[in-house]
């Protein structure tokens, strides 16, 4: 029996709608895997590559699907490397938005440029449910096509079990500072003596349990500034502007964050700058 396919491109961009809704108004975790997995690593490389080759038969069903999935792991971080230079930064609504906007894009490149080819060379999708195209191919085909398939059920397999499996062993804190736009740049490295400078500082309790943290500033190891009673339950987030101020001028100096958790005496967690500072 064969299923032809000849709107797929609506059946891709149906399931990129239903995630922003499932990911705005539903907290079901279930459903976030079940449509993001192929969103991520499926959807973009297939929409660019159908718009890249619209002509039928201009490349194979493997070569296709093993595209589709390069051309994704390629597109995700390049755009995420993008976003960090905006003021939306790597977040989750923006990351959504943006490769819904380009599956969305891509999708009617496709479109557009398949209904300039004629009627017999528009691409369509056909499964054949019989099992004679298998008896048909040669062994190396056979074998390329199990692999394929294995790696994919792998890599699916793999980031299921991440999202989806609770890892109970794992405790630990995130603790990072980045600039005032929230990204990774922009930090302060030029400062006059007695001149400000502002950063922010984020701490995520991933220990199971509630946590209370202390942040502690420091310039050249004398203490500049500190924060304290900083209380979280498991998985909850911590942000704020944190400020300090040199008192002596000097190149390089090292401004120093550390993290003291549950009242230990010991800084567990150190990140630091080098700041120039002008008398």
């Amino acid at each position: 029996m064969r299923i032809r396919l000849q709107k797929e491109l609506l059946l891709v961009n149906i399931p990129a709608i239903l995630l922003i809704i499932v990911i705005t108004f539903f907290s079901s975790n279930a459903l976030r895997i079940i449509l993001g997995l192929p969103f991520v690593l499926f959807f973009p490389g297939y929409t660019l590559i159908a718009a890249l080759f619209p002509r039928r038969n201009a490349l194979d069903g493997i070569e296709n699907i093993a595209l589709s999935f390069g051309l994704s792991v390629a597109v995700v971080p390049l755009i995420a490397f993008l976003l960090n230079y905006t003021p939306w930064g790597v977040r989750l609504y923006p990351i959504l938005i943006s490769l819904t906007i380009f599956i969305v894009i891509t999708s009617m490149v496709a479109w557009y440029r398949r209904r300039r080819l004629p009627e017999d060379e528009r691409p369509a999708i056909s499964f054949n449910l019989s099992l004679t195209p298998w008896k048909g191919q040669n062994l190396l085909d056979k074998v390329l096509s199990v692999i394929l398939i294995v790696a994919i059920l792998g890599v699916i397999g793999i980031l299921v079990n991440a999202f989806a499996v609770p890892k109970s062993g794992e405790r630990f804190t995130e603790f990072y500072v980045v600039g005032l736009e929230g990204k990774a740049i922009d930090y302060p490295s030029e400062l006059n003596v007695g001149e400000t400078g502002k950063v922010i500082i984020g701490v995520t309790n991933y220990e199971k349990e509630e946590a209370s943290y202390r942040v502690e500033v420091s310039i050249n190891g004398m203490k500049n500034n500190e924060l304290e009673s900083i209380v979280l339950a498991d998985e909850q987030q911590w942000e704020e502007i944190v400020s300090f101020t040199p008192t002596s001028g000097g190149d390089n100096q090292k401004v120093e964050f550390l993290l003291y958790k549950n009242k230990e005496s010991v800084a567990p967690m150190r990140l630091h700058l080098w700041v120039d500072v002008k008398e």
